[in-house]
């Protein structure tokens, strides 16, 4: 018998054979002719490989450093391969040997057969090839991963127990000179024996030293922000020739949930998304976890093939399929947002902070989290216990939407409520009624204002949510997303020497940036401007700023009144909150002053009816006004993925009817011709796969015209005053989404769901 193949089984035996016919890769079973039995059926799904000792590969495979892997089968056999990539078969893949001392010339890997397949070329080769990073970013990714290798353990105590190394040297210098311990002893001993640190921050020390010993170069350049999760996990799933999925795209079986029990998918942290003929296809977000293959094979008597996709989208198709929610052990979860130094200034009145060492493991999750939010956009933190044992939910909104950031086992939620109490001076005793408050942290030179407000909910639980005000600086008004239109309007106005002009909207839509960036125009200093604001956002040079304590009587009618004592020439006020401050607001900009104020309503002309209704004289306040900016945040389209396309018929009517069809045609918008295209959402590693990225606000400018003034005296409705004001130039909220949908900035959903 001529020998021409080797099969390799996947329980390690091996055969050696001929083939009875040519193997074809897309067939179920191998004819081959033995010594001892003869022609005989193998079952292809019985191997791992099929090494050809002669002959060339059926496909043409070019030796490269691209195609060149470790392959690992199910016997823990290793082949150092360059593999096909480019044409695919259903039961494997064809490869080439890259070594010298083998006796086969090319081989057959069966799918099912193999644990592991690893890229030879490094993740960050990887990911500069991909255009993810550059080189540069790498190598000093690679002088980072290289120190934290060698960082001894009284570098990190200089940096985690605010202890100047220097001080650290002279003592170990001290104490070894002076014999009063041998040579020999650790550092982190000798430190703790002279009374420099304790026990707790050395073992916090060398956690921190044996993890950073680990880091991979993937974690080095996500903590820089040079790349994002999801694109390291694509990064690897190249790596190992494993498929990247979406599981918010995957609805799998019954059958296929039933595979694998809540224990397990909690355990292993992956999701099985499809199954049939003894195969089980599972998702993981630790794709370098060779063993997960064997556990579940073992556990499943199945051929397990792995994708990949991203943790939280593991962990919300756990919650959502098992009904269970998988809680972060606390540990884990400080390991994954990185140690973080802040100091909370637990004093508002002071601008001293005091630093709060990590002497808890609570304490310092808390603070990563404050920080955590902050990195990423977030503008609220919602805190929401779970009954029972249900686990502790974290949610993050960013961009006007909210996703579950974390979840942590539920023993901790009453720590985790407490520590936000202490930090923010609030009654931890007090379970029954709601209690507001603040959290001051400095991050990388920066100062963070947290507003904290903690409510009671049902089963004697607590709830906490927190504002992030993030001490910022105005946009440009350029920057601000107004059309061409109402930006020269807005300039005008804001230029007049008196007058009010208000800006409307929910809360979260942006009032008080559009207020700063106007007053950012007109700061000079020839003008002396007061602000009174609840809580200061947006810090100006030139503005004289004034924090409001409405607990000390010290409201915004007060420092209203305060301010014209004050010679100024413009004034902001926050929120037009009660009559009075409306009243004195109006005064004032009747007698020289400019006055910007905001106010919670929903339109323009509904605000100019409001006033009238809550007791403002129609006559002062129609001489005053200068202009109302109604405004609403939408989500802007992703420009990195956003795709043109021809809307149908159907769509553009929809959209025609609910600009208005009179005014449709009256300010000339576009025809449905077939050169028209809009913009739609796709999803890529940017966006976080969901088509937006950042926001874009949306504008209604009343302006205050002789007839629009006259209206108002004569209290006029707001329908009247509304299609008065359109006549006059202005676009309603829906008007100007619209013609940003136009422009290719946002879609039409986006605009139906902040629109009236």
């Amino acid at each position: 018998m001529n020998k021409e193949v080797i099969l390799h089984f996947k329980d390690g035996q091996k055969l050696d054979a001929s083939l009875a016919r040519p193997f074809h890769s897309e067939e179920k079973e191998l004819n081959i002719i033995t010594a001892e039995a003869g022609e005989q059926y193998i079952f292809l799904d019985e191997l791992s490989a099929i090494l050809f000792l002669d002959g060339s590969c059926p496909v043409n495979v070019e030796p490269s450093d691209h195609n060149l892997e470790d392959v690992v089968t199910l016997d823990n056999t290793n082949y150092l391969v360059h593999a096909e990539t480019e044409k695919k078969f259903s039961n494997g893949f064809y490869a080439v040997t890259a070594e010298e001392d083998v006796s086969w010339r090319y081989a057959f890997f069966i799918s099912n057969g193999i644990k592991m397949r690893n890229h030879r070329r490094p993740v960050g080769r990887i990911l500069s090839d991909a255009g993810m990073v550059s080189n540069e970013d790498i190598g000093e990714a690679l002088d980072i991963q290289q120190k934290l290798r060698s960082r001894r353990v009284g570098e990190i105590l200089a940096e985690t127990a605010n202890v100047k190394q220097e001080h650290i040297e002279e003592t170990l210098q001290d104490i070894i000179t002076k014999g009063k311990i041998s040579p020999n002893a650790r550092i982190g001993e000798i430190l703790i024996a002279a009374g420099l640190v304790t026990r707790e921050q050395v073992d916090i020390a060398l956690a921190i030293q044996k993890k950073d010993k680990g880091k991979k170069i993937g974690e080095i350049l996500i903590e820089k922000s040079l790349i994002t999760e999801e694109q390291l996990l694509q990064a690897l799933a190249a790596k190992f020739r494993l498929r990247m999925v979406d599981l918010e795209q995957e609805t799998p079986s019954p059958e296929t949930i039933k595979i694998l029990s809540k224990s397990v998918v909690e355990r292993f942290k992956v999701f099985p998304i499809e199954s049939g003929n003894r195969r089980l296809v599972v998702a993981t977000s630790t794709p370098t976890d060779s063993t997960i293959i064997d556990r579940l094979r073992f556990i499943t008597n199945r051929n397990i093939e792995l994708v990949v996709a991203t943790a939280a989208q593991i962990a919300e198709a756990i919650y959502k399929f098992y009904n269970v929610g998988i809680a972060s052990p606390v540990d884990t979860l400080i390991s994954e947002m990185g140690a973080v130094q802040t100091a909370v200034a637990e004093n508002e009145q002071s601008e001293e902070s005091v630093m709060v060492e990590p002497d808890s493991k609570m304490i310092a999750l808390v603070n990563q989290i404050l920080i955590d939010a902050y990195k990423k956009g977030a503008s609220d933190i919602h805190f929401e216990p779970g009954t029972g044992k249900e686990p502790f939910i974290i949610r993050y909104r960013v961009d006007g939407e909210c996703y579950v950031a974390h979840r942590i086992d539920s023993i901790h939620k009453l720590a985790m409520i407490s520590r936000l109490k202490i930090i923010s001076n609030l009654d931890i005793a007090e379970r029954r009624r709601p209690q507001s408050g603040k959290i001051m942290l400095r991050y990388e030179g920066r100062k963070i204002e947290y507003r904290l407000e903690v409510t009671p909910t049902v089963g004697n639980q607590e709830d906490a949510v927190l504002r992030i005000l993030a001490a910022s600086k105005p946009l440009a008004l350029d920057a601000m997303g107004f059309s061409s239109s109402n930006l020269a309007k807005f300039r005008v106005i804001i230029a007049k020497p008196y007058g009010i002009i208000l800006c409307v909207g929910p809360t979260g839509s942006g009032k008080t940036t559009s207020l700063h960036s106007a007053l950012g125009h007109i700061n000079t200093p020839v003008r002396k401007i007061w602000t009174a604001e609840d809580p200061v956002e947006i810090t100006q040079q030139g503005l004289r700023q004034v924090q409001v304590n409405p607990k000390i009587g010290f409201n915004f009618a007060e420092a209203l009144r305060s301010f014209l004592r004050s010679d100024p020439d413009v004034i902001m006020i926050g929120e037009m909150r009660d009559v009075e401050t409306a009243k004195i607001a109006i005064e004032a900009s009747l007698t020289g002053h400019l006055v910007l104020s905001t106010l919670h309503t929903n339109s323009a002309p509904e605000t100019a009816v409001r006033l009238i209704e809550m007791g403002m004289d129609p006559f002062n306040f129609a001489d005053a006004l200068l202009g109302i900016l109604a405004q609403r945040l939408a989500r802007r389209l992703c420009d990195n993925c956003k795709k043109p396309y021809h809307p149908e018929r159907e769509e553009y009517e929809e959209i025609v009817h609910g600009y208005g069809q009179e005014w449709f045609a009256a300010h000339k918008m576009p025809y449905h011709l077939p050169e028209l295209s809009f913009m739609k959402k796709e999803g890529c590693e940017k966006c976080g796969g969901t088509g937006y990225k950042g926001r874009i606000a949306f504008h209604e400018l009343l302006i205050g015209t002789k007839k629009v003034k006259d209206a108002i005296k004569k209290n006029a409705g707001v329908e009247l005053l509304r299609d008065l004001a359109i006549e006059e130039g202005m676009r309603t909220l829906r008007m100007d989404g619209i013609q940003k949908v136009f422009q290719g900035i946002t879609d039409y959903e986006q605009v139906n769901k902040v629109c009236l």
